[in-house]
């Protein structure tokens, strides 16, 4: 069953991000600013309507003597009838009982007492006649007859052209503001954007091993701490190209003389038909294919080793002692074959330290290579583990040569190797040590052995907590 593909999503542009962010803010703030502007035109643009309307209901309640107790109702006041283009709105007017029944007028808004819910003086309400809203005031006169009401309603065409006048007043030139204001953010993010335009057009354009630091000086602060992460990943690639390029540079010098011996060493073998000539050539063919094996192997576990070539997210829990005992364990026919004792000796508890096994390993074999290479037949060699104060301590010590204390700096440079003590070797051994003792964070120490003779060389680490027993 084939599993779906999972489509990746577009990348998303800076500035059109930001663009559609503000357009939107200032689309939505356009919008309440209009409705806004709406209900405040609404409301300011009533007022003198209203008031020109109460006026006129006053001065049809004067003509019509309301209020006076007597009453004048078969008078019919003039009255606009909305024939006028001056004056397209249509007045009407209706007075009323107490009860809501019409007693004179000339429309039919009729309203019952109860309706202004004891309201004092005039009461606007807004309703709809034939199709065209109205705006009326109702007011109440009290007379020896009775209470009157009178409603004077109107059209309100007047009313809505002056609204529509002064929204378009209003919205127009708010509208054109949101469009100048959309141009000059869209100027300003171009602008503000440039650096970044400038640094993507400079990392375009930079050769391929060209890993200096990004210069962030003219960039925004906010882009800062991607620029300082950039830089930290060049400076990791810097070492660990360094790292490749001393590595191929290092194989090139070391491998090409074992290789040129055994070209050699070959066809002097093809070339001579002694039995006694061939098995000398074999034997020497024999020999630098393992001097060349050996070399190869501590080649590759300098690269694993180097800054930049490991990683320490996988280290993991190891007991020293059992480590240190294994490595010895290999080592002793070797001893032996050499007439030297090699010993081990133990913490006595488990010593547990945070590391990489396959490292530590090289560590250990090194150590103990140098010590068998070095210490004469008849000599010993131990293996130690010790824990103090926190500090696991792993040590080799011998009573070989030693090292004298002029050469003890330089032994952990590569390739160097003291003159003259007859032994063959290539120089990377103690190499190896001091980059797998930097990349657990431990410390080297390098001493004379018990008595001021041979060699003690310790790697002292720092021990994690013991484990309580179950």
């Amino acid at each position: 069953m084939s599993m779906p593909r999972t489509q990746e999503s577009p990348v998303r542009s800076l500035r059109s991000y930001l663009m559609q962010r503000l357009l939107i803010s200032l689309y939505l703030l356009w919008i309440v600013s209009t409705v806004v502007g709406y209900f405040a035109t609404i409301n300011y643009a009533n007022q003198p309507y209203d008031l020109v309307l109460l006026q006129r209901a006053h001065e049809i309640a004067a003509q019509l003597k309301l209020g006076s107790g007597n009453e004048q109702l078969d008078i019919i006041p003039v009255l606009p009838d909305g024939s006028d283009p001056g004056m397209p709105d249509r007045v009407l007017y209706t007075v009323t009982d107490s009860k809501g029944r019409k007693l004179a007028g000339t429309g039919n808004t009729l309203r019952p007492l109860s309706y202004r819910r004891g309201r004092p003086g005039p009461l606007f309400s807004n309703s709809e006649r034939e199709g065209k809203k109205t705006r009326m005031v109702s007011l109440t006169f009290a007379s020896r007859d009775g209470v009157f009401q009178l409603h004077v309603s109107e059209t309100t065409e007047q009313r809505q052209a002056l609204i529509r006048g002064i929204l378009a007043n209003i919205v127009i030139p708010q509208l054109l503001l949101t469009l100048i204001a959309l141009a000059v953010v869209w100027y300003g993010l171009k602008q503000g954007l440039r650096p970044l335009e400038r640094l993507r057009r400079e990392v375009l354009e930079r050769r391929r091993d060209d890993l200096s630091r990004l210069d962030g000086s003219k960039a925004p602060a906010e882009v800062g701490p991607l620029i300082d992460a950039v830089n930290n990943l060049l400076e990791r690639l810097q070492q660990v190209m360094a790292a490749q390029k001393r590595f191929l540079a290092d194989a090139a010098h070391q491998l090409r003389t074992p290789f040129a011996g055994l070209k050699t060493q070959t066809e002097l073998a093809l070339r001579s038909d002694e039995i006694a000539l061939k098995q000398h050539a074999l034997e020497r063919i024999l020999t630098s294919t393992r001097h060349g094996t050996r070399l190869v192997n501590q080649l590759l576990a300098l690269a694993r080793n180097e800054p930049g070539g490991g990683r320490t997210d996988s280290f993991l829990p190891l007991d020293l002692n059992q480590l240190a005992q294994e490595v010895a364990l290999t080592w002793v026919p070797l001893a032996l074959e050499k007439n030297i004792d090699l010993g081990f000796e133990s913490a006595g508890t488990p010593v547990t330290i945070s590391g990489d096994a396959n490292s530590l390993l090289d560590l250990l074999n090194n150590l103990s290579d140098n010590a068998v290479r070095y210490t004469p037949a008849g000599g010993h060699i131990t293996i130690s583990v010790s824990l103090a104060h926190g500090k696991a301590s792993l040590c080799v010590e011998d009573n070989g040569p030693g090292i004298t204390p002029e050469h003890r700096e330089r032994v952990f440079e590569r390739f160097y190797r003291i003159l003259g003590n007859g032994e063959s070797g290539s120089g990377l051994g103690l190499s190896i040590v001091d980059e797998i003792t930097k990349r657990h964070g431990a410390k080297l120490e390098l001493a004379s052995g018990r008595h001021g003779v041979g060699t003690r060389i310790c790697v002292i680490f720092s021990a994690l907590p013991a484990r309580p027993a179950n």
